[in-house]
């Protein structure tokens, strides 16, 4: 009998680092590294049911329903990468803030009588109270253009804020009067610049550098603790 030989496993390629190229968001989409989305028209309610279950508790595909369509999106690398990125860099502001947070990821939000639902790519709920059945901020990348209105699905399930990324911007919405308007800062989140924190959704190699760079950026704010007057004796 022959000894038994181990087959040999072929080395992975060697990867070389190279130096890191700001490339905008449009150009990369133009690419062909896009989301990839079906729609099912003409659906009921009990159609999205129904996907929901065949999909199983996964966070993707996400699956979104608007009035009788459904659509079921599976978001790619960067469309990932850029919402991991926004809800780390939040966690980063929460923590240095001292603010309680749950992240709650891509909690299906759905309401029948509304024939909305869908599934954000990131959600919070700010405090200790978790039993709210809505988060205080929805998260959503929009990648690739086209699909469903997304922030109206939101505002008829009244998530209070929902934070839109798209072609390298950061626009935070605010639901008020049963309706959405921009703003220019954060409500939910009240002293968190914004324009500070999008300026760190580029320009890093890796998701931990920007999120060190930025924690070293609110450490430098007036208002952060780290620069508190220790109590006079």
């Amino acid at each position: 009998m022959s000894a038994h030989v181990r087959p040999t496993i072929p080395e992975p390629p060697v990867k070389t680092r190279s130096a890191h190229v700001a490339i905008p968001a449009d150009v990369l989409a133009d690419a062909a590294i896009e989301d990839h989305r079906v729609f099912l028209p003409h659906a009921t309610w009990a159609d999205f049911e129904r996907v929901l279950t065949m999909r199983g508790d996964g966070s993707a595909p996400r699956i979104a329903y608007d009035r009788g369509t459904i659509e079921i999106m599976s978001p790619s690398s960067h469309h990932e990468r850029i919402k991991s990125l926004i809800s780390r860099l939040v966690e980063v502001f929460c923590q240095e803030r001292d603010i309680d947070f749950t992240a709650l990821g891509s909690w299906t939000l759905k309401e029948a009588p509304k024939e909305a639902g869908l599934e954000p790519d990131e959600c919070y709920i700010f405090g200790t109270d978790t039993s709210l059945e809505r988060p205080h901020l929805a998260i959503e990348v929009i990648w690739t253009s086209g699909g469903i209105n997304k922030l109206d699905v939101y505002r008829r399930l009244g998530v209070a804020e929902v934070w839109i990324w798209q072609r390298a911007r950061l626009t935070p919405y605010e639901w008020r009067g049963d309706q959405y308007r921009p703003l220019t800062t954060s409500e939910v989140l009240p002293g968190l610049d914004l324009a500070l924190l999008a300026g760190f959704l580029d320009g890093y190699d890796t998701t931990s550098a920007a999120m060190r760079a930025y924690r070293a950026a609110l450490r430098q704010e007036p208002d952060s603790p780290a620069n508190a007057l220790p109590p006079q004796g």
